[in-house]
């Protein structure tokens, strides 16, 4: 009974002591899950695969499409309101890349002219006729033949030259008497371009000579032939266009915004396709004070020294001007790349934190474009990040997010975007003619658009020529406005390069993924200056492996251009720009 009740009391302890060990740990990390299942009961937030934006706080189904909602990464939370978060795959397959902001001395930044060598003007001359006739024979036989002072360009049969030879000869008998006439018929002759000796060998042999000699009066090239043999000239008409192309004119075309970066005397770089390697110095000799209203440009001129006969008119140069007028003042500048305009207003996205792919839009109040870049008045500060590469796709992210974007102005967590607006930013006014243009490549578009709907790789092609025909026809002549040229110059020529490449490629999954690129192009056009219909901004957020793609129509149904049959109805209307 004795060992009974030692091993009892043995018992006893050893449960005691489990207890206090593993059972008060227990009963903490039950309350632990308990309180950790508690707080993500709280934070857990319930989402759409097909619409991110729509964020509730229970399991359900989607008010739009009502497909059962799945649970949200909260892994972003924390950020800025105005903040959005991508992945890093997101990242990678849409290449996007950063550059830090620096400031730049615009001395440091080269500004590059495209121009044109045009005949120095105030070497130009005009090899005319003094005296009426028929052209009976012309020496000079094409253009670009070089002639000199003294060589015999043409003969002439005149009759009024005869009469005056006549003239000489009966005043050269009255010599004696008569001095005054006929000093006043000699004069006559050396008015019509006669030499003192073509006069005297008149007087000494006594013979009236029926055609004459032309001489030339200037050394030069020879730009223009104006008569043919066999032609009767008047007195004072132009025989050739002679230019002395020993030295040059480069004109080049300064955009409005960039008149105050150039002074007269500033030294200019040429170069030119037809001598690679090679440059040639010169100076700004002339700015001209008259803004061609057409092409909202002014005409810088450069003086070239062309005695070796390098430059041609005609040829297209570069010019490379270094040392800026406001050399000195510091600058903060950025890729143009980085850019994306919306009417007046000009927008980049910022990466917020460094070390995660954190964005947020960034209004910015921009200079002059030197070069490729642009200088920064306002909105942003030197280190801080921004995207100069895949912008495009970041805004159509932070659209997706909900967040401040190109065409959402204000975030989705301060105010709901009005879906049936105009974009919130100024549109850029232009002339009907343009407009109506730019509607032109609007409905080539839609023509498209319905070829990528039926997955007709062969109709792509050819509605793509459409659409690059309608943009080779818009004029940029018509717009009037600095930034209308800003902003239609790029697009152009991005629109351009995709349609071309669309009218090449015969595999339909690679002409969507070029209609996506032509879309957000067009879209921005078509925001910025209007057109004469109501458009419809529609999304797809499952199109290009579930990074979304926007398409433009004309009409609310959905009918999807990157699955056509497969997911015809998939997507929504996201902005109506009236």
């Amino acid at each position: 009974m004795k060992k009974i009740g030692i091993y009892i009391g043995v018992l006893i302890a050893g449960l005691l002591l489990g207890w206090l060990l593993f059972g008060r740990s227990a009963s903490n990390t039950s309350e632990e899950i308990h309180d950790h299942n508690a707080e993500t009961e709280q934070t857990q937030m319930w989402t759409c695969s097909m619409h991110p934006q729509i964020m509730q706080p229970e399991p359900g189904n989607c008010p739009i499409c009502g497909m059962e909602l799945i649970p949200a990464d909260s892994k972003g939370s924390g950020i800025g309101p105005n903040s959005f978060e991508l992945s890093a795959n997101a990242m990678a397959l849409a290449d996007i890349q950063t550059t830090v902001v620096g400031n730049g001395m615009l001395a440091e930044n080269q500004i590059k002219l495209s121009g044109k060598i045009v005949e120095n003007e105030e070497a130009n001359t005009v090899q005319a006729s003094y005296f009426s006739g028929r052209l009976d024979k012309l020496y000079v036989n094409y253009k670009g033949e070089s002639v000199r002072s003294g060589q015999l360009l043409a003969i002439l049969y005149s009759p009024q030259l005869y009469a005056a030879q006549q003239e000489l000869l009966t005043a050269e008998r009255l010599k004696a008497s008569q001095p005054e006439l006929y000093h006043a018929v000699r004069n006559k002759l050396k008015l019509w371009k006669l030499t003192d000796a073509q006069i005297n060998a008149i007087e000494k042999t006594g013979e009236i000579k029926e055609n004459l000699p032309v001489y030339a009066t200037v050394s030069g090239t020879v730009t223009e032939k104006l008569v043919s043999e066999g032609d009767y000239i008047k007195e004072g008409q132009p025989l050739l266009k002679i230019a002395n192309l020993n030295s040059v004119w480069a004109n080049f075309d300064v955009y409005e915004n960039q008149i105050g970066l150039f002074d007269e005397g500033q030294s200019v770089t040429i170069t030119t396709a037809a001598y690679p390697g090679k440059s040639f110095k010169g100076k700004v000799d002339f700015i001209s004070p008259v803004l061609d209203a057409q092409t909202r440009t002014v005409t810088l001129r450069v003086v070239l020294n062309n005695s070796e006969n390098r430059f041609k008119p005609g040829m297209f140069v570069t010019a490379t001007v270094n040392d800026v007028s406001v050399k000195g003042q510091t600058a903060l500048t950025i890729p143009s790349s980085a850019v994306l305009w919306t009417g007046e207003r000009s927008v980049v996205y910022v990466k917020t934190d460094p070390n995660e792919p954190v964005f947020e839009m960034r209004e910015i109040e921009l200079g002059n474009r030197i070069g490729e870049t642009y200088e920064v008045l306002n909105g942003l500060n030197a280190g801080e990040h921004i995207v100069t590469q895949g912008a495009f796709t970041v805004d159509a992210a932070a659209q997706l997010q909900g967040k401040k974007s190109m065409m959402n102005q204000e975030s989705e967590n301060s105010k709901e975007m009005d879906s049936t607006s105009n974009m919130k930013g100024k549109r850029i006014a232009v002339s009907m003619d343009f407009k109506n243009q730019l509607e032109s490549v609007f409905e080539a578009y839609i023509r498209l658009k319905d070829a990528m709907v039926a997955g007709d790789a062969l109709k792509v092609n050819n509605r793509s020529k459409d659409v690059l025909n309608a943009l080779n026809k818009v004029d940029m002549k018509l717009l009037k406005k600095p930034e209308a040229h800003e902003v239609w110059m790029p697009l152009k020529k991005t629109m351009t390069a995709t349609s071309e490449r669309l009218t090449k490629s015969s595999d339909i999954e690679s002409q969507r993924s070029y209609f996506k690129r032509l879309s957000n192009d067009l879209l921005q056009a078509v925001e910025s200056f209007g057109v004469n219909e109501k458009v419809y901004n529609i999304f797809c957020p499952m199109a290009d492996n579930n990074h979304g793609a926007y398409w433009l129509s004309k009409e609310a149904a959905i009918r999807n251009p990157y699955f056509g049959k497969a997911m015809l109805t998939c997507g929504e209307v996201k902005q109506i720009i009236q």
